[in-house]
């Protein structure tokens, strides 16, 4: 995933807008808007800010952007977080999943997420091993 489309996932995902994101790390919405197209490369400054902003290590802020780090689960998506905290998937499925785009565009979610899962592993099963069906007794 590029940066900048990591920057425009968590500016969605906060439900906020270019300006009041601007606003809060003392930048411009021009800068701000060509750092979400991929067009420039932030300082390291500018990337602690964001970070700082979405309340993210930069660690987690740069997740899934270009190998960057090892990071923690609260740079996973909301609805990943919510999944992994439940128990419903394991960390190393939340991370596969968090790579996932389809047409440049990610799940939004806990459902859609788990819509994803699900069927991933339902395409997935014949080659894992697992049975289509499960085993009874008898």
């Amino acid at each position: 995933m590029k940066l900048g489309d990591r920057l425009r996932e968590l500016r969605q995902q906060h439900e906020q807008t270019l300006v009041q994101v601007a606003q809060s790390v003392n930048l411009s919405v021009s800068y701000l808007s060509d750092l979400e197209r991929s067009r420039t490369q932030p300082s390291l400054d500018t990337l602690d800010r964001l970070a700082a902003h979405y309340h993210l290590a930069l660690a987690d802020l740069m997740q899934n952007v270009d190998s960057w780090g090892s990071p923690s689960d609260e740079g996973l998506p909301e609805g990943l977080q919510e999944l992994l905290k439940e128990g419903s998937i394991d960390e190393a499925t939340a991370r596969d999943l968090s790579r996932i785009e389809l047409r440049g565009q990610r799940p939004r979610g806990k459902l859609e997420w788990y819509g994803l899962y699900s069927h991933l592993k339902s395409v997935l099963r014949p080659y894992s091993g697992e049975s289509a069906t499960p085993k009874t007794d008898g």
